[in-house]
C-alpha cells in the first residue's frame, strides 16, 4: 500500500512539473518580448459603465452596490463625446508606444459587442463597440494594443464568488460554477482574439480575489483558474500576443510579462508587491495620474509632470516600462489636467526618448542621485536628486573603460576619471536640472 501511494505521489509530482514546464513560447513570442521592452512607455485606460458615478472603478463594491441596482446604470451611461482617435493622438502626444484599455472590469461590464453576455455597451443608448473603435484606431496609427480583462466579477452568478474577497454584497444568493464561468471567459478572450486584428498582449486581473492578502505566507488560490487552458488558448489564437496576470506574485508558467502594481519593481510602497522582479521576462509597473484609475470627480491630487517624468526614467533604469493611467470621464473625454501632463511628457521624451526607448537597465544598480539606462555602448546617466558629495558622482563597479563624457542636453564635455573600484563624473560648473540631468557616457 505505502508503495502504491509512492507511486501516485511520483505520478502527481511528474504531472505537476510537465503542466509547469509546458510552455514553449513561438519565436514570434520571444521576439515580441523584446519589442515590448524597446517600447518602454504605455497608456493604461480605465472606462466604463462604473465611469458615469465619478467614484472610481470600485464603486460598486466599495458603495455595496446590488447588481439589480448597478445595472440600472445601462440605462444612463451615454458616452457621445467619446472619439477613439483623440484617445490614441493623447498616447502619441506623450510619447507612447502602445495602449492598454479596460475591456472587462471587476463588475463585468463588456466594452465590446460580447455574444456572451446582454451586460455590455452595445445595449446602451452609445451602442457602439469601444474595442472595436481602438482597435481600428490603434492599428492605423501604429499603437500596439493590449486588452486588460478582469478574471473576477462582481455580478454573474457562476463566478466562485462566496469564496472570493471582493463583491460580497452584491445581492448574489447562489454558488458559484467555475466550470460554466471558464467557458464564459474562453469564449470572450476568443471573440478579443479573433474579430480585433492583432492584439499585443493580455493583461490579467483579479486573481487576488481567489487569494489571501499579499504578504500573507501562503496565497495560494481556493479555486484552480486553469491557467493552463486559458493561457493556452491565447497562445494558439494568436502566439505572438504577450500574457500578463497582476496576481502581485512570481510569474506563472504561460507567462510573458510580469507587472508590479505602483511600486517600481524593488520597491513595496504599495504594501502589494512581495514578489521579486523577473530576471527573464519583460517588467512592467503601472501608476496612476492622480490617486484614481477610474474617473474620480472629486480627486484633485494630481502628479505632477517632475514625477511621472522621474517615475518614466526610474522604471527604465530598473529595466522596466512604464504604463500611466488616464481615467476618461463618463461622456468620453479625457479631462484637461491629464491632456496637458500628457504633452509634457511627450516634449520631455522628443528630446531625451533616446535615452529611454530600446534601453535597458539595471546595467549598474540604482543610486541614491539617480538611475542608468544602456543602448549598445553608451550609457546614460539620470541624476534625479542632488548628489550627496558635492561636485561629482560615482558610478560603482563600471569597468567597460569610457572613452568620453558629456552633458546630453548641450553635448558640452564632462570630466571623469575611471578608478579600479568604478567612475567618477564630475558636476563642477554643469547646471544640474531640475528633472532629470542626463550624462552620456561612450563606452569602448
Amino acid at each position: 500500500m505505502k508503495k502504491l501511494v509512492l507511486l501516485v505521489f511520483i505520478a502527481i509530482a511528474i504531472g505537476k512539473n510537465t503542466i509547469a514546464q509546458h510552455y514553449t513560447p513561438t519565436p514570434e513570442n520571444l521576439a515580441h518580448r523584446k519589442e515590448f521592452q524597446d517600447m518602454k512607455l504605455g497608456m493604461f485606460i480605465h472606462w466604463g459603465v462604473f465611469s458615469y458615478l465619478g467614484d472610481g472603478e470600485w464603486v460598486m463594491n466599495n458603495r455595496g452596490i446590488r447588481v439589480e441596482e448597478y445595472s440600472r446604470l445601462r440605462n444612463f451611461f451615454n458616452p457621445i463625446d467619446f472619439d477613439a482617435k483623440k484617445w490614441v493622438d493623447a498616447a502619441k502626444s506623450a510619447g507612447m508606444k502602445y495602449i492598454t484599455l479596460i475591456t472587462r472590469h471587476h463588475d463585468g461590464f463588456s466594452l465590446w459587442d460580447t455574444k456572451q453576455s446582454d451586460w455590455k455597451i452595445t445595449n446602451t443608448a452609445y451602442g457602439k463597440d469601444v474595442v472595436k473603435q481602438i482597435a481600428d484606431e490603434c492599428h492605423k496609427q501604429g499603437i500596439q494594443l493590449f486588452l486588460y480583462y478582469s478574471l473576477l466579477d462582481w455580478t454573474r452568478e457562476d463566478y466562485p464568488h462566496e469564496t472570493g474577497r471582493t463583491g460580497q454584497k452584491s445581492g448574489r444568493k447562489g454558488h458559484g460554477d467555475y466550470a460554466s464561468y471558464l467557458q464564459f471567459m474562453k469564449n470572450q478572450l476568443t471573440e478579443l482574439l479573433t474579430n480585433y486584428g492583432e492584439i499585443a498582449g493580455i493583461w490579467f486581473d483579479g486573481h487576488w480575489d481567489q487569494t489571501e492578502p499579499e504578504g500573507t505566507q501562503d496565497r495560494s488560490s481556493r479555486i484552480n483558474w486553469k491557467y493552463d487552458e486559458i493561457y493556452g488558448l491565447i497562445h494558439k489564437l494568436q502566439p505572438k500576443c504577450l500574457i500578463g496576470n497582476n496576481h502581485h506574485m512570481a510569474p506563472f508558467d504561460g507567462e510573458d510579462f510580469q507587472m508590479f502594481e505602483r511600486d517600481l519593481p524593488g520597491q513595496n510602497r504599495s504594501g502589494l508587491s512581495f514578489q521579486q522582479a523577473s530576471e527573464n521576462l519583460p517588467v512592467e509597473t503601472c501608476e496612476t495620474m492622480n490617486d484614481s484609475w477610474g474617473f474620480n470627480i472629486t480627486d484633485r491630487n494630481y502628479k505632477s509632470t517632475k514625477q511621472l517624468i522621474q517615475y518614466v526614467v526610474n522604471a527604465a533604469g530598473r529595466n522596466a516600462n512604464f504604463l500611466l493611467n488616464i481615467g476618461p470621464m463618463p461622456n468620453g473625454l479625457v479631462q484637461p489636467e491629464f491632456i496637458d501632463t500628457l504633452k509634457k511628457i511627450g516634449t520631455w521624451m522628443q528630446q531625451y526618448g533616446e535615452t529611454i526607448y530600446g534601453t535597458r537597465g539595471r546595467y549598474i544598480p540604482p543610486q541614491e542621485w539617480g538611475v542608468a539606462t544602456i543602448k549598445n555602448k553608451t550609457l546614460y546617466l539620470h541624476i534625479l536628486n542632488s548628489p550627496q558629495q558635492e561636485g561629482y558622482i560615482f558610478i560603482p563597479e563600471l569597468k567597460d573603460k569610457v572613452v568620453k563624457a558629456v552633458k546630453l542636453a548641450d553635448k558640452s564635455a564632462m570630466k571623469f576619471k575611471q578608478v579600479p573600484e568604478g567612475v567618477f563624473v564630475y558636476l563642477n560648473g554643469i547646471s544640474l536640472d531640475d528633472t532629470d540631468t542626463v550624462v552620456q557616457l561612450d563606452l569602448k
